[in-house]
């Protein structure tokens, strides 16, 4: 906040669209079970057939490291419940939802496996990640690289000075663990500008700054002393200025356009706000004092 008055929904949206359809995630693609040739066999003592089996595979989270991919294999020969804590890694790759359940062992049961696991996005379907040189007995997995769990957004009402119109976003983001929100909006967001540039066909020309008429040296003296207080800006602008050590007015027009929007928390809102202000006093961006000192 403060988004200009329609841009919360519009915002929201597209964000929340990014969110669930683009972030990276890992997941596993493939995988290999010793004494199964397909998806429809049964393995015996294991309670579940192999396609239950492929789909709680289906919703282990893991956090993979600098490589894009990764083997991971399950050895149980105990009776009992398999589950991802279950799975053997290294120190690349981390298991995310250890509790989570893959198969139930009973009797003299056992079950060896070997899993490919790797980064993608959004959903993959199994045909997609077909390979002539993979091993006799590999099952493809229709892979949910996507980290994020449900993405809602809420817009109100937000007031900046006198003004009330302008719209305050609020996202909540739920991951699975592997990224936080806060990056996970930000990846997001920029995904979006990216494309956006693609629409973007011209460069920002620096407006020309008129010299300093002589005559109105004494005055312009006079308010370029003043402090940024007086020219009563937003809460977000002052606070901004304030930051960034910037005090008197003076010190305050000798930064260029850029110069202010590398500032942090300054958009081009604040920008134009302080713009039509110092327009007000014969005053812009980008001045040379020099001439008036």
């Amino acid at each position: 906040q403060p988004l200009e008055r329609g841009f919360g929904i519009t915002l929201g949206n597209a964000l929340r669209r990014v969110l669930l359809s683009s972030i990276q995630g890992a997941a596993i693609v493939s995988v290999k079970i010793d004494g199964v040739l397909h998806e429809f066999s049964t393995l015996p003592g294991v309670k579940e057939d192999i396609t239950d089996i492929i789909l709680n595979l289906k919703g282990v989270r893991f956090r993979l490291g600098q490589a894009n991919a990764k083997e991971v294999h399950l050895q149980v020969n105990r009776p009992g419940q398999i589950t991802a804590g279950d799975i053997i890694t290294d120190s690349t790759i981390e298991v995310l939802n250890p509790e989570h359940h893959i198969a139930t062992i009973s009797g003299e049961g056992k079950f060896n496996a070997s899993m490919v696991v790797k980064m993608g996005r959004g959903y993959v379907p199994a045909k997609k990640e077909l390979d002539p040189d993979q091993p006799e007995g590999t099952i493809n997995i229709d892979a949910i690289f996507s980290p994020i769990k449900k993405v809602n957004y809420i817009v109100s009402h937000a007031r900046v000075g006198q003004i009330t119109d302008y719209d305050k976003l609020v996202l909540e983001v739920w991951t699975d663990g592997s990224v936080k929100p806060e990056d996970a909006i930000a990846y997001s967001a920029k995904i979006l500008k990216k494309q956006l540039d693609v629409f973007i066909n011209f460069e920002e020309v620096e407006e020309e700054v008129e010299p300093v008429v002589e005559d109105e040296k004494g005055d312009i003296n006079k308010i370029l002393s003043r402090s940024v207080e007086d020219l009563e800006l937003s809460v977000r602008s002052a606070n901004c200025l304030k930051n960034a050590g910037i005090n008197t007015i003076g010190e305050l027009v000798q930064k260029t356009e850029a110069e202010m929007l590398k500032t942090k928390n300054f958009g081009r809102k604040s920008l134009s706000e302080i713009k039509d202000i110092l327009s007000e006093y014969g005053l812009t961006f980008g001045m040379n004092l020099d001439s008036t000192s």
